[in-house]
């Protein structure tokens, strides 16, 4: 048992996404972004109350568009998955968790510096490019688990 149910499908899902989303950002910079793929799964509020797998959370769309940029325009995410990165997915899905996405829902990419919220939640910290943001205190006790 892991961190939340999975198969090989979810792996692989998981293994396309961090390398369409972090692949420039190393092993490292790939299981950040992973983590808050598997924390959204486990979490059960706020934009996620009706995602409890990891195959809903890549295909959540959220006003009218998909969550993750890569599943609507991401060349690389539509390509099979590789061994390194499914290897990172198993650790994502069993144990793996890090600040600053240890407890994070959320991340992005910015142009410019993090901003100190994204979404009115607070930002964590960041990993190379991306930036982290966990929820506001008290309004997602499941995010911790």
């Amino acid at each position: 048992m892991g961190r939340v149910q999975y198969n090989s499908n979810d792996i692989d899902l998981i293994a396309r996404m961090i390398r369409a989303e972090a692949e420039g950002e190393g092993k490292l910079g790939m299981l950040m972004v992973g983590n808050t793929i598997v924390n959204r799964a486990v979490a059960d509020c706020l934009d996620f109350r009706d995602v409890r797998s990891i195959r809903d959370v890549i295909f959540q769309t959220q006003g009218g568009n998909y969550s993750f940029e890569a599943v609507q325009k991401g060349n690389l995410f539509y390509n099979p998955a590789r061994d390194l990165e499914r290897d990172l997915a198993r650790k994502l899905v069993k144990y793996w968790r890090q600040h600053p996405s240890k407890y994070s829902l959320w991340y992005f990419n910015p142009y410019g510096p993090c901003p100190p919220t994204w979404y009115g939640q607070p930002f964590t910290g960041q990993y190379k490019q991306h930036c982290y943001y966990e929820p506001v205190a008290n309004t997602c006790d499941s995010a911790y688990r």
